[in-house]
């Protein structure tokens, strides 16, 4: 007997309910979006209703517009940062043997070597077995059997520097940490579905859609925000000259003044796990923040021995402040104060949470895409989708008559599911992605085709149509599913392969599959049952 249960009819018409509500907001994609802007920045959000979904498809840059970087990661200046945090640790372990090589000072040298002299030449050679005790192994396959430092003697002097397989090792690392960074940064300040990725050995590609300028982005992104306390020396002018181990900085607040610093600092932005906007006590902008519990330890011991002594809070080599400590600062956790504004305040919390980029920046190129050729693009994929979907509905029409006409509305139903489901998931639509959906439309209908010419055969058959009906949808089902199974798997390979544009195609080609076998199997049938019951024709015409 032809039925389904009320349970099951009233399962299959809510999940289509909840899917058009969850669509319906991309109807009025301006409004919404104006509201859901106003939700996350805390105003008054008006314009559409709070208990309504709100959720939208996120625009691709080839439809909204937006910003195009291709930037290039500076990773030697990776090396020279690994080269001074080299230094302490060389001068301690051969200070420790001092008897043997006695005074131990640093000279001028490239940024990635660092070139240490000894004042006893006749130890030499014990120098060097020192220094090359403190080489680690590396930790990675290529690299495997090699240490991260080489040692080399010419005298009374010692030239360390990185091996070759550790330079790449550092390349690797850099990059990778650069574009989680980057993303971070990005992803913070409320931007959709950035795309971020490398290209080639030391390059960068980032699309940020609805972006109306690309300087935006460079200023966000080209800031390294490399925050750093490190112990004052004295004041300075600014041709004083530091000295070995030293460096001089300016103040941000004070013009002309500089400061004269220990280049190795006592705690770095690194060990920060929160950075928040605040105010200090003059209700002026700042910044809180906090440390992981080594740069606690690190901060408090510090202070603790230093109390009456100036530390200098640097910001991307500016002095911020250079405040007396008064008392030890135990717990790992204080505030920036300077003169900000309350957006740069949220801004530089927003860098310090996602941490310092390894290396500086360099763009190659930058483009910004203006949204008129994004919507020159939307306007084609509508008329694609709008033309190829009307061509579908009149085939299905005089071909299966009012059958046809339960396809088309399942159809209908199909792509209002479809976004319903892009929406919830947050997906970026892109011109590939729309180019998924248009051959979806084609698709959708085929398991209905095979159902419907399944209940033809049937119905030769000399059965009742309730039974032709029944039988139809039952023998139609392995091959639906086969049908679909392998172009769901082709999806799959092309989402876990490609990137990009070939993602977003198969997301929409991999989600209108499922929706469409759903439509297919439970949203027609279920209309067939519901007319059927009313009508209890005695023939039916396929």
């Amino acid at each position: 007997m032809l039925n389904i249960s009320p349970f099951r009819q009233a399962l299959i018409w809510l999940t289509v309910t909840v899917g058009l509500l969850l669509a319906l907001p991309n109807l009025f994609y301006d409004r919404v979006e104006t509201y859901n802007d106003a939700v996350s920045t805390g105003e008054d959000a008006t314009g559409w209703p709070s208990f309504l979904p709100s959720n939208l498809v996120n625009l691709g840059l080839d439809l909204r517009g937006g910003a195009h970087l291709l930037a290039e990661v500076n990773t030697p200046d990776v090396y020279a940062s690994i080269m001074d945090a080299t230094w302490p640790e060389v001068r301690d372990a051969l200070a420790a043997e001092r008897d043997t090589v006695g005074f131990v000072t640093r000279e001028d040298s490239p940024d990635d070597i660092l070139v240490v002299r000894i004042s006893e030449p006749a130890g030499a050679a014990r120098a060097a077995e020192i220094v090359r005790g403190l080489a680690r192994p590396i930790q990675t396959l290529t690299g495997a059997g090699s240490t991260d430092i080489e040692v080399s003697t010419s005298g009374p002097v010692l030239t360390i520097q990185l091996s070759d397989a550790e330079k790449q090792a550092v390349d690797d690392r850099t990059m990778q940490q650069s574009l989680e960074i980057i993303r971070r940064r990005i992803d913070e300040v409320g931007t959709r579905e950035p795309t971020i990725q490398r290209q080639g050995t030391d390059r960068i590609l980032i699309q940020v859609p609805g972006v109306g300028s690309s300087a935006e982005i460079i200023e966000l992104i080209g800031t390294t925000a490399q925050l750093t306390f490190q112990q004052v020396i004295g004041p300075a002018g600014a041709d004083a000259t530091p000295g070995v181990g030293q460096e001089i900085l300016p103040s941000i607040d004070e013009q002309g003044v500089f400061y004269i610093l220990d280049s190795v600092p006592v705690v770095t932005g690194e060990e920060l796990v929160d950075a928040q906007p605040a105010f200090d006590q003059n209700g002026r902008p700042a910044v809180n923040f906090r440390f992981n519990v080594s740069g606690a330890r690190k901060f408090g011991d510090y202070t603790l021995d230093h109390i009456g002594t100036q530390f200098a809070i640097v910001l991307d080599s500016e002095v911020i402040s250079a405040p007396v400590i008064q008392s030890h600062i135990p717990g790992g956790s204080g505030i920036i104060t300077g003169n900000f504004t309350v957006e740069e305040s949220t801004n530089l919390a927003v860098l310090l949470r996602a941490g310092a980029l390894p290396a500086s920046l360099e763009f190659l190129e930058e483009r910004t895409i203006g949204p008129q050729l994004g919507q020159d693009s939307i306007d084609a994929g509508q008329r694609a989708a709008m033309v190829g979907g009307l061509l579908v509905i009149v085939f299905m029409g005089m071909t299966y008559g009012l059958f046809g006409i339960f396809a088309n509305i399942a159809l209908i139903v199909n792509l209002g599911l479809i976004f319903g489901v892009l929406s919830l998931i947050g997906a970026t639509l892109t011109l590939p992605g729309i180019a998924g959906i248009v051959l979806t439309v084609g698709m959708a209908v085929d398991a209905n085709v095979l159902v419907f010419e399944r209940i033809r055969e049937e119905l030769k058959t000399a059965k009742g149509p309730a039974r032709a009906i029944e039988l139809g949808y039952e023998r139609a089902l392995s091959a639906i599913i086969d049908a679909n199974i392998t172009t769901l798997i082709t999806a799959g390979i092309l989402y876990w392969l490609g990137s990009g544009p070939v993602r977003g195609f198969a997301v929409t080609l991999g989600l209108g599959i499922i929706t469409s076998v759903f439509t297919a199997i439970f949203v027609t049938r279920a209309l067939i049952v519901l007319w059927f019951s009313r009508k209890r024709p005695k023939t039916i015409e396929v």
